[in-house]
Protein backbone atom coordinates (compact mmCIF):
# COMPACT_ATOMS: atom_id res chain seq x y z
CA UNK A 1 0.00 0.00 0.00
CA UNK A 2 1.35 3.44 -0.85
CA UNK A 3 0.36 7.01 -1.18
CA UNK A 4 1.30 9.88 -2.52
CA UNK A 5 0.45 13.15 -0.33
CA UNK A 6 2.84 15.86 -1.89
CA UNK A 7 4.45 17.23 1.76
CA UNK A 8 6.99 16.06 3.35
CA UNK A 9 5.87 13.44 5.98
CA UNK A 10 7.39 14.77 9.41
CA UNK A 11 6.48 11.39 11.49
CA UNK A 12 4.80 8.13 11.01
CA UNK A 13 3.44 6.29 13.64
CA UNK A 14 0.37 3.25 14.11
CA UNK A 15 -1.37 4.00 16.85
CA UNK A 16 -3.76 1.94 19.18
CA UNK A 17 -6.28 0.92 16.84
CA UNK A 18 -3.49 -0.28 14.60
CA UNK A 19 -3.70 2.21 12.12
CA UNK A 20 -0.98 3.92 10.30
CA UNK A 21 -1.20 7.62 10.08
CA UNK A 22 1.21 10.27 9.01
CA UNK A 23 2.04 13.53 10.11
CA UNK A 24 2.77 15.96 7.23
CA UNK A 25 4.49 19.14 6.31
CA UNK A 26 1.15 20.51 4.89
CA UNK A 27 -0.59 20.40 8.48
CA UNK A 28 -2.53 17.14 7.86
CA UNK A 29 -2.73 14.02 9.57
CA UNK A 30 -3.25 11.40 7.05
CA UNK A 31 -4.82 7.85 7.77
CA UNK A 32 -4.17 4.40 5.61
CA UNK A 33 -8.07 4.11 5.30
CA UNK A 34 -8.00 7.64 3.28
CA UNK A 35 -9.44 9.97 5.89
CA UNK A 36 -7.69 13.67 6.44
CA UNK A 37 -7.61 15.62 9.67
CA UNK A 38 -6.81 19.48 8.87
CA UNK A 39 -4.81 19.57 12.42
CA UNK A 40 -2.39 22.78 12.09
CA UNK A 41 -2.56 25.84 9.99
CA UNK A 42 1.26 25.01 8.94
CA UNK A 43 3.23 22.30 9.08
CA UNK A 44 3.29 19.20 11.84
CA UNK A 45 6.33 19.81 13.32
CA UNK A 46 6.58 16.85 15.37
CA UNK A 47 4.41 14.23 16.65
CA UNK A 48 3.49 10.99 19.18
CA UNK A 49 1.10 8.87 20.32
CA UNK A 50 -1.57 10.68 22.78
CA UNK A 51 -1.87 9.58 26.81
CA UNK A 52 -4.98 7.86 25.51
CA UNK A 53 -7.14 6.66 22.80
CA UNK A 54 -6.24 6.60 19.15
CA UNK A 55 -4.79 9.23 16.90
CA UNK A 56 -1.94 10.91 16.62
CA UNK A 57 -0.57 13.84 19.02
CA UNK A 58 0.91 16.62 16.68
CA UNK A 59 2.45 19.72 17.92
CA UNK A 60 3.09 22.97 14.84
CA UNK A 61 4.47 25.65 13.61
CA UNK A 62 1.21 27.05 14.48
CA UNK A 63 1.27 27.09 18.27
CA UNK A 64 -1.11 24.11 18.87
CA UNK A 65 -1.23 20.88 20.41
CA UNK A 66 -3.78 18.65 18.34
CA UNK A 67 -5.20 15.13 18.51
CA UNK A 68 -6.28 13.37 15.33
CA UNK A 69 -8.59 10.20 15.05
CA UNK A 70 -10.12 9.68 11.76
CA UNK A 71 -13.08 11.39 13.00
CA UNK A 72 -11.26 14.41 12.70
CA UNK A 73 -9.03 16.75 14.96
CA UNK A 74 -8.94 18.31 18.61
CA UNK A 75 -6.99 20.89 19.98
CA UNK A 76 -5.84 19.72 23.45
CA UNK A 77 -3.22 22.85 24.27
CA UNK A 78 -1.94 26.20 22.53
CA UNK A 79 1.10 28.82 23.41
CA UNK A 80 0.13 31.60 20.55
CA UNK A 81 2.89 32.74 18.16
CA UNK A 82 5.54 30.36 19.13
CA UNK A 83 5.78 26.68 17.08
CA UNK A 84 5.78 23.23 19.09
CA UNK A 85 9.48 21.86 18.50
CA UNK A 86 8.52 18.64 20.69
CA UNK A 87 5.54 16.52 22.36
CA UNK A 88 5.80 13.24 24.47
CA UNK A 89 2.84 11.73 26.27
CA UNK A 90 2.99 8.94 28.74
CA UNK A 91 -0.27 6.38 28.66
CA UNK A 92 0.77 5.71 32.10
CA UNK A 93 0.19 8.76 33.70
CA UNK A 94 -1.95 10.20 31.54
CA UNK A 95 0.25 13.27 30.91
CA UNK A 96 1.56 15.05 27.74
CA UNK A 97 4.56 17.82 27.29
CA UNK A 98 5.17 20.05 24.44
CA UNK A 99 8.22 21.98 23.73
CA UNK A 100 7.95 25.93 22.45
CA UNK A 101 11.60 27.23 22.89
CA UNK A 102 12.78 27.07 25.74
CA UNK A 103 9.48 26.33 27.62
CA UNK A 104 8.28 22.65 28.42
CA UNK A 105 4.47 22.91 29.46
CA UNK A 106 3.27 19.45 31.24
CA UNK A 107 -0.96 19.26 31.15
CA UNK A 108 -2.80 16.15 32.40
CA UNK A 109 -5.76 14.64 30.05
CA UNK A 110 -7.32 13.95 32.86
CA UNK A 111 -7.58 17.23 34.42
CA UNK A 112 -8.04 20.36 32.36
CA UNK A 113 -7.03 22.59 35.54
CA UNK A 114 -3.31 21.44 35.34
CA UNK A 115 -0.66 23.15 33.82
CA UNK A 116 3.16 23.33 35.12
CA UNK A 117 6.00 24.91 32.40
CA UNK A 118 9.50 24.75 32.69
CA UNK A 119 11.78 26.88 31.72
CA UNK A 120 15.31 26.58 30.26
CA UNK A 121 18.26 28.56 29.72
CA UNK A 122 18.09 27.48 25.67
CA UNK A 123 15.39 25.88 23.23
CA UNK A 124 14.08 22.39 24.49
CA UNK A 125 14.66 20.13 20.96
CA UNK A 126 12.75 17.02 22.19
CA UNK A 127 11.07 15.68 25.22
CA UNK A 128 10.89 12.18 26.68
CA UNK A 129 8.57 10.63 29.19
CA UNK A 130 10.04 7.88 31.36
CA UNK A 131 8.82 4.55 31.25
CA UNK A 132 6.16 5.46 34.60
CA UNK A 133 4.89 8.89 32.92
CA UNK A 134 6.72 10.41 36.38
CA UNK A 135 10.04 12.03 35.16
CA UNK A 136 10.36 14.34 31.87
CA UNK A 137 13.63 14.64 30.39
CA UNK A 138 14.15 17.71 27.78
CA UNK A 139 16.85 17.75 25.56
CA UNK A 140 18.78 21.13 25.11
CA UNK A 141 22.13 22.61 24.56
CA UNK A 142 24.86 21.41 27.37
CA UNK A 143 22.98 19.02 28.24
CA UNK A 144 19.64 16.92 29.40
CA UNK A 145 17.24 18.43 32.04
CA UNK A 146 15.35 16.38 34.01
CA UNK A 147 12.03 17.33 35.87
CA UNK A 148 9.03 15.68 37.81
CA UNK A 149 6.24 16.22 35.70
CA UNK A 150 3.37 16.73 38.40
CA UNK A 151 5.89 19.53 40.91
CA UNK A 152 5.33 23.08 40.29
CA UNK A 153 8.70 24.60 42.44
CA UNK A 154 11.71 22.65 41.54
CA UNK A 155 15.67 22.81 39.96
CA UNK A 156 15.99 20.36 37.47
CA UNK A 157 18.67 17.56 37.57
CA UNK A 158 21.34 18.45 34.42
CA UNK A 159 23.03 15.80 32.75
CA UNK A 160 25.81 17.82 31.64
CA UNK A 161 27.57 17.33 28.24
CA UNK A 162 29.42 19.97 26.05
CA UNK A 163 27.30 20.68 22.98
CA UNK A 164 23.79 20.39 21.68
CA UNK A 165 21.48 17.49 22.42
CA UNK A 166 18.20 17.07 19.77
CA UNK A 167 16.83 13.77 20.45
CA UNK A 168 16.23 12.09 24.43
CA UNK A 169 14.98 8.16 24.54
CA UNK A 170 14.70 6.31 28.05
CA UNK A 171 15.58 3.13 28.58
CA UNK A 172 12.46 0.83 29.04
CA UNK A 173 13.32 0.01 32.49
CA UNK A 174 14.36 3.59 33.15
CA UNK A 175 18.09 3.45 34.15
CA UNK A 176 19.46 4.61 30.91
CA UNK A 177 19.00 7.90 28.97
CA UNK A 178 20.04 8.37 25.65
CA UNK A 179 20.23 11.37 23.91
CA UNK A 180 21.65 12.09 19.54
CA UNK A 181 23.68 15.04 19.58
CA UNK A 182 24.09 17.61 16.80
CA UNK A 183 27.49 15.76 15.96
CA UNK A 184 28.05 12.60 14.72
CA UNK A 185 27.48 10.96 17.91
CA UNK A 186 25.70 9.38 20.52
CA UNK A 187 25.86 10.11 24.59
CA UNK A 188 23.82 8.92 27.33
CA UNK A 189 24.01 8.43 31.21
CA UNK A 190 23.03 5.98 33.63
CA UNK A 191 20.24 8.02 36.16
CA UNK A 192 21.51 6.25 39.07
CA UNK A 193 25.07 8.20 39.16
CA UNK A 194 25.16 9.96 36.44
CA UNK A 195 27.82 8.04 34.67
CA UNK A 196 28.21 9.35 31.34
CA UNK A 197 28.40 6.60 28.49
CA UNK A 198 30.52 8.21 25.50
CA UNK A 199 29.03 6.32 21.93
CA UNK A 200 30.80 8.02 18.81
CA UNK A 201 32.27 6.72 15.44
CA UNK A 202 28.83 7.29 13.35
CA UNK A 203 29.55 8.60 9.97
CA UNK A 204 26.37 10.92 10.14
CA UNK A 205 23.96 12.00 12.39
CA UNK A 206 21.86 10.53 14.52
CA UNK A 207 18.28 11.28 13.80
CA UNK A 208 16.45 8.18 15.34
CA UNK A 209 17.02 5.49 18.10
CA UNK A 210 15.15 2.79 19.35
CA UNK A 211 15.08 0.24 22.20
CA UNK A 212 14.05 -3.07 21.15
CA UNK A 213 14.31 -6.80 22.72
CA UNK A 214 12.54 -6.13 25.64
CA UNK A 215 15.32 -3.34 26.69
CA UNK A 216 18.19 -5.82 25.78
CA UNK A 217 19.10 -3.52 22.69
CA UNK A 218 18.75 0.02 21.16
CA UNK A 219 19.42 0.11 17.26
CA UNK A 220 20.19 3.90 15.97
CA UNK A 221 20.57 5.42 12.27
CA UNK A 222 23.43 7.56 11.14
CA UNK A 223 25.84 4.57 10.00
CA UNK A 224 25.54 2.44 6.94
CA UNK A 225 23.20 -0.63 8.73
CA UNK A 226 21.40 -0.40 12.11
CA UNK A 227 23.70 0.12 14.77
CA UNK A 228 22.66 -2.37 18.34
CA UNK A 229 23.61 -1.58 21.37
CA UNK A 230 23.29 -4.12 23.64
CA UNK A 231 21.27 -2.92 26.98
CA UNK A 232 21.30 -5.85 28.97
CA UNK A 233 22.75 -6.05 32.91
CA UNK A 234 23.62 -2.94 34.91
CA UNK A 235 26.46 -1.39 33.21
CA UNK A 236 24.45 -1.81 29.81
CA UNK A 237 26.90 -0.57 26.71
CA UNK A 238 29.68 0.49 28.78
CA UNK A 239 32.98 -1.16 27.49
CA UNK A 240 30.57 -3.40 25.08
CA UNK A 241 30.86 -2.91 21.41
CA UNK A 242 27.95 -2.47 19.09
CA UNK A 243 26.80 -4.83 16.24
CA UNK A 244 25.88 -3.43 12.83
CA UNK A 245 23.07 -5.04 10.78
CA UNK A 246 22.43 -4.95 6.92
CA UNK A 247 25.54 -2.94 6.36
CA UNK A 248 25.49 -1.56 3.09
CA UNK A 249 28.21 1.37 1.30
CA UNK A 250 25.72 2.51 -0.93
CA UNK A 251 23.60 4.47 1.40
CA UNK A 252 23.02 5.62 5.46
CA UNK A 253 20.41 4.81 7.59
CA UNK A 254 18.29 7.98 8.16
CA UNK A 255 15.51 6.79 9.99
CA UNK A 256 15.06 3.21 12.69
CA UNK A 257 12.09 2.08 14.13
CA UNK A 258 11.64 -0.95 16.79
CA UNK A 259 8.93 -2.98 18.42
CA UNK A 260 10.23 -2.22 21.97
CA UNK A 261 8.89 -6.17 23.28
CA UNK A 262 10.36 -8.08 20.12
CA UNK A 263 13.41 -8.42 18.06
CA UNK A 264 12.22 -7.36 15.05
CA UNK A 265 13.61 -3.38 13.75
CA UNK A 266 13.21 -1.34 10.62
CA UNK A 267 15.59 0.93 8.71
CA UNK A 268 14.89 3.61 6.26
CA UNK A 269 17.86 4.76 4.16
CA UNK A 270 18.49 7.93 2.66
CA UNK A 271 18.26 6.64 -0.72
CA UNK A 272 14.72 5.72 -0.08
CA UNK A 273 15.22 2.48 0.58
CA UNK A 274 13.57 0.36 3.65
CA UNK A 275 14.37 -3.46 5.30
CA UNK A 276 13.61 -4.99 8.36
CA UNK A 277 15.51 -7.35 10.38
CA UNK A 278 15.02 -9.97 13.24
CA UNK A 279 18.01 -9.46 14.88
CA UNK A 280 18.02 -12.70 16.50
CA UNK A 281 19.14 -14.25 13.21
CA UNK A 282 19.97 -11.21 11.18
CA UNK A 283 17.16 -12.14 8.23
CA UNK A 284 16.69 -9.13 6.73
CA UNK A 285 13.31 -8.29 4.52
CA UNK A 286 13.23 -5.83 1.80
CA UNK A 287 10.17 -3.67 2.15
CA UNK A 288 10.77 -1.16 -0.13
CA UNK A 289 13.79 -2.17 -2.75
CA UNK A 290 13.46 0.97 -4.78
CA UNK A 291 15.41 4.34 -4.57
CA UNK A 292 14.09 7.41 -4.12
CA UNK A 293 13.89 10.27 -1.56
CA UNK A 294 15.19 10.09 1.84
CA UNK A 295 13.03 8.49 4.45
CA UNK A 296 11.90 10.99 6.53
CA UNK A 297 9.49 8.88 8.63
CA UNK A 298 9.63 4.71 9.91
CA UNK A 299 7.20 2.99 12.55
CA UNK A 300 6.99 -0.48 13.18
CA UNK A 301 3.35 -1.75 14.47
CA UNK A 302 3.71 -3.12 17.95
CA UNK A 303 3.28 -6.72 16.99
CA UNK A 304 6.45 -6.11 14.39
CA UNK A 305 4.18 -7.05 11.56
CA UNK A 306 3.81 -4.02 9.63
CA UNK A 307 6.09 -1.03 8.79
CA UNK A 308 5.25 2.46 7.80
CA UNK A 309 7.66 5.13 6.11
CA UNK A 310 7.27 8.20 4.30
CA UNK A 311 10.12 10.21 2.67
CA UNK A 312 11.03 14.07 2.13
CA UNK A 313 8.87 14.06 -1.59
CA UNK A 314 5.90 12.98 0.47
CA UNK A 315 5.67 9.56 -0.76
CA UNK A 316 4.29 7.09 2.00
CA UNK A 317 3.48 3.25 2.21
CA UNK A 318 2.60 0.38 4.62
CA UNK A 319 4.28 -3.15 4.27
CA UNK A 320 3.38 -6.56 5.62
CA UNK A 321 6.35 -7.52 7.17
CA UNK A 322 5.77 -11.51 6.97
Amino acid sequence: MTFSFDAFVTTALFDRAGRAGFALGDGTVRFEGGEVAEAHDGACLTACLPARGEGLLTGGDDGRVVVSTPAGPEEIGKVPGRWIDAVAASAGSGLFAFAAGRELHVRDTADAAFARVFTHEKSVADVAFDPKGRRLAAATYGGVALWYARIADQKPLVLKWAGSHVAVCWSPDGKFLMSAMQENQLHGWRVADEKNLRMGGYPAKVKSLAFLSKGALMATSGANGAVCWPFAGATGPMGKQAAEIGYDDAALTARIAAAPDRTWLAAGLDDGRVWAADVTGERIVQLKAEKGAAISALAMSADAKRVAWGDEDGNAGVAEIG
